[in-house]
């Protein structure tokens, strides 16, 4: 056989090697697709329980913070103080002996509002909450309002 048909031979098999071709391509698209497509849902679920799970460390946290405040005190921030209180300490109090929380991101929820508090609450000392996710009294899911008591 002549060597330069064999070459040439050698150089279009080489080169259909080189790439995909788009059928190929599509394949590979689809499946990736649909494995998004599977996958995805579980992940925004996840990420929706991990933000009610944070709310509720955040509420202990400020819980710790506020029983820090009250053996300082002697009474836990009024409702006008709010939970700025925690952090700032208020006007003509000398016993304050804060911060009791080291930022203001820790008087709010992974929902970007403050949370709720209430002195003396309809649950005892103080009612601290977040209405979660659709910022709106009531609920179910992620929007399931999260309570201290």
């Amino acid at each position: 056989m002549n060597p330069v048909a064999t070459r040439r031979k050698l150089q279009h098999q080489h080169r259909r090697e080189e790439g995909l071709t788009l059928v190929e391509l599509l394949v590979v698209l689809g499946i990736i697709a649909l494995l998004a497509a599977l996958v995805a849902p579980q992940v925004i679920r996840y990420l929706g329980d991990a933000r009610s799970s944070t709310a509720r460390v955040q509420i202990k946290n400020v819980e710790s913070a506020l029983e820090l405040y009250y053996l300082d005190t002697g009474t836990y921030p009024t409702k006008e103080q709010g939970l700025q209180a925690l952090v700032e300490a208020p006007a003509g109090l000398k016993t304050w002996n804060g911060p009791y929380l080291k930022k203001d991101a820790g008087i709010t929820d992974p929902w970007g509002q403050m949370f709720q508090y209430k002195s003396p609450g309809d649950h005892g000392a103080y009612d601290l909450y977040s209405y979660g996710r659709d910022k709106a009294q009531g609920g179910e899911g992620e929007d399931t309002d999260i309570v201290s008591w």
